[in-house]
């Protein structure tokens, strides 16, 4: 089990509060092992085993688990067994029907602290603001960051077997060829599962595109009844396609007539819609820099994890430009930034990013190999009225920081190596 203590740290100051903790995420973004987790830190605080109590609604060894009456009554048999505060762990919550009224009744009922999974976004944080009325917080699980694929393993020796058990040495030696490690993970992308075991390049494909597979027929279809699920497919198949790009129901439309098919727009909103909730792709708004307001059209749309784009298309390396744009966008939701994109004049900023009052702005680039690149990415950076930090990525190992906007090597932001460190991947 692989340890993710910047989630634990997040969620600690909750612990024993009144609170209900939901995770939500994409599917087989480690959220279970997150609860295995904050389950061993209980156990570390003196906890009982006997005073925790976990229950993964996926499981099927035990039908009365869909039962809500069912399982209401073995929590009130848990919470009377013992002295003391239980602690209540319900994974994939969203597949108990009428789970939201369960867990209000245990608030009231018992002395008890509950933690909940869900893969569906919209539908654990809609149904708790009805019935909890603001007594729950969400914390956010997104597949494996860089930084955490090295400390994982991916820094490992690769061979045909996939991703080796690192050494004890750890993190240190793992990080010697930072660069090769970017690669594999630019292919292979974050679900924790892949660092978890030794798979080859086939089997890794095959498993994300099994995981990509499920989001569709279960999390979206399924949950949201949709009947002509060929047209979903290709409709999530064009976004994920088109990642980084800016985003327009003519697109969209244009692309099925080429494919001898016709949508309605409700219908592809409706999608997309779906697709959010299910965690899978996100939606972000364009904001006029200069008149700080968003804009009503020309949205783009990251995935929430690139491993799954390179299954199904295997063109990661090839469309490395969008697939950089997506990795800094999920990086700077993991730190707890609030990101939109940006226009100013006839410039575009990649992210505007912003957080308990602080304001970045982040401009993207594969290499910045020409003068006429370096004009465009730090141009666009040079019209921007205000004093915020201003920061270009890119894969350079050398440094082009200028007029007070600072040039950073990616791979060394995405680890949060300190700017006076030199690049020596």
């Amino acid at each position: 089990m692989i340890d993710r203590p910047e989630y634990i740290e997040k969620i600690r100051p909750f612990i024993g509060k009144g609170v209900v903790k939901v995770l939500t995420g994409i599917r087989r973004s480690g959220k279970t092992v997150l609860l295995q987790l904050i389950q061993q830190e209980l156990c570390a605080r003196g906890v009982p085993q006997s005073r925790i109590f976990a229950i993964n609604f996926e499981s099927a060894l035990d039908p009365s688990m869909h039962d809500r009456d069912e399982v209401y009554r073995m929590i009130q048999q848990a919470a009377g067994a013992g002295h003391g505060t239980l602690f209540l762990f319900l994974d994939e919550v969203q597949e108990l029907e009428g789970w939201e009224r369960l867990v209000n009744s245990c608030m009231i009922d018992f002395d008890i602290d509950v933690y909940l999974t869900g893969s569906n976004a919209k539908l654990l944080s809609g149904e708790l603001a009805t019935y909890l009325g603001g007594r729950y917080v969400e914390i956010k699980v997104y597949p494996f960051s860089f930084e955490e694929a090295l400390r994982a393993g991916l820094g490992g020796n690769e061979g045909d077997e996939g991703v080796k058990t690192p050494a004890p040495e750890s993190r240190a030696s793992l990080a010697r060829s930072p660069k090769e490690a970017f690669l594999l993970y630019l292919r292979r992308g974050g679900m924790p599962f892949l660092y978890n075991a030794k798979l080859d390049e086939p089997a890794i494909r095959q498993y994300l595109g099994d995981i990509f597979n499920s989001i569709i027929l279960k999390d979206i279809a399924q949950r949201h009844q949709v009947r002509d699920i060929e047209q979903l497919r290709r409709v999530i198949y064009y976004l994920v396609a088109n990642i980084g790009t800016t985003f327009s129901a003519s697109s969209v439309s244009r692309f099925m007539k080429n494919e001898h098919r016709s949508i309605a727009p409700e219908t592809l909103y409706n999608d997309i819609e779906y697709c959010k909730d299910a965690c899978l792709l996100h939606l972000v708004p364009r904001e006029d820099v200069q008149g700080k307001r968003l804009l009503s059209f020309q949205e783009k749309i990251y995935i929430a994890d690139h491993g799954l784009r390179e299954a199904l298309f295997g063109t990661n390396q090839r469309d490395i430009q969008q697939t950089l744009e997506n990795i800094v966008y999920m990086e700077l939701l993991r730190r707890g930034w609030n990101v939109h994109i940006g226009k100013v004049r006839d410039a575009e900023v990649d992210f505007v990013a912003e957080r308990s009052g602080e304001r970045e702005y982040i401009q993207v680039a594969y290499l910045l190999a020409t003068e006429e690149t370096i004009a465009r990415e730090f141009g666009a950076l040079d019209t921007i009225p205000d004093h915020y930090p201003k920061l270009v990525l890119s894969l350079d190992d050398i440094d082009l920081s200028r007029n007070g906007i600072r040039h950073k090597n990616l791979i060394s932001w995405l680890l949060r190596q300190d700017e006076r460190d030199s690049w020596t991947g």
